[in-house]
């Protein structure tokens, strides 16, 4: 089924710019790149992305500021502080578009280091852009959509980036199992995660931010690590030499 094979491919390749891109290198700086490989991975992002587009910017800051205040009333996107999912959903584009637009001051120490491309963040995320990416996907879908209920599916296109971050900042901090005794209420929703490209081992990471292998234990998968590994000895990015935090 040609729409099934669509989303899935949809679904990886911009869940892998925002695990790689806006998580591991902006929020974490897990690597670091050339000035041009930046800019590369700024419109590859973009590309798959389409109309969830997000700034690395704002998505960094923001991501910093879940790590320093995680299930706080500071958090900017925490279950305990929402009535739902959806409600949550809203607080974190609301809070987003303040850091985008610059409606808010934040601490020096959530925004150092961050990639900025402001011409191009605010391009990605204009409505116009938005709204031509989502009438795309209509288009490709009337050449590929044999039924009418197949149609359905858009919504997850149009919200791609939202949905891979509401799925972790919710269920990450409601079901799963813990590795580390942490702060906050993080947990690993699966050891082998192949749905969300590692960003599943979610107390892992938040007992060691900088770590890019987001398993631990031996039957841990993180999938994307072992194409940072490729990406590293081809020179592309340079992988910080960080070792696994110690079990407690």
């Amino acid at each position: 089924m040609l729409v099934l094979l669509f989303l899935i491919v949809h679904w990886y390749v911009s869940l892998f710019f925002q695990t790689v891109f806006l998580h591991r290198y902006a929020s974490h700086r897990m690597f670091s790149m050339s000035p041009f490989m930046e800019k590369v991975f700024f419109v590859l992002t973009y590309l798959c992305q389409g109309s969830s587009y997000l700034s690395p910017y704002a998505y960094g800051a923001m991501h910093r500021m879940h790590h320093a205040y995680a299930d706080t009333e500071n958090d900017p996107h925490s279950p305990k502080y929402a009535k739902n999912i959806w409600d949550m959903m809203m607080q974190t584009k609301n809070f987003y578009l303040d850091i985008l637009r610059e409606r808010v001051q934040l601490d020096s120490k959530f925004t150092k280091h961050l990639p900025q491309w402001r011409s191009f963040d605010l391009w990605g995320n204009n409505w116009i852009s938005r709204v031509v990416w989502g009438l795309l996907y209509v288009y490709i879908y009337t050449f590929i959509a044999t039924e009418w209920w197949m149609y359905l599916a858009l919504p997850i296109h149009f919200l791609m980036g939202p949905i891979h971050g509401a799925i972790i900042n919710w269920f990450a901090h409601k079901v799963g199992y813990t590795n580390y005794n942490v702060k906050d209420t993080s947990k690993n929703i699966v050891p082998v995660d192949l749905l969300m490209c590692g960003e599943a081992l979610h107390n892992n990471h938040h007992k060691n931010g900088t770590r890019p292998n987001f398993g631990v234990k031996w039957f841990e998968l993180d999938p994307v690590y072992p194409i940072l590994y490729v990406l590293d000895i081809l020179g592309l990015i340079k992988l910080r030499k960080v070792t696994a935090a110690p079990f407690e």
